[in-house]
């Protein structure tokens, strides 16, 4: 799979993990150099608190891009610390 936005691979992987139609992809699949943290968070009951990254590619932002569970609840382990997208960008195989 891969996540795609202003005609980049943000991250690419065979091992993502699907939850709730997302494709999580684990943290060595990113491309670290388009990915900045911010200070956003949201609650998830059954997931934990998420944090966020902007995307910045060729000098667009796509502000809190991408989420993560830096620490999540047991039932959502297999996510800990993988990353998804939304905001336009693009998961394909």
């Amino acid at each position: 799979m891969k996540a795609i936005w202003n005609e980049k691979i943000l991250a690419e992987s065979d091992k993502t993990v699907v939850i709730e139609n997302n494709h999580y992809f684990p943290p060595e699949s990113l491309n670290k150099e388009y990915f900045t943290e911010t200070t956003t968070h949201t609650h998830c009951p059954w997931k934990g608190e998420a944090s966020y990254y902007t995307l910045e590619v060729d000098g667009k932002s796509n502000p809190d891009a991408a989420w993560y569970y830096p620490e999540t609840s047991h039932a959502a382990k297999p996510i800990e610390g993988y990353v998804a997208f939304w905001k336009g960008v693009e998961i394909k195989e």
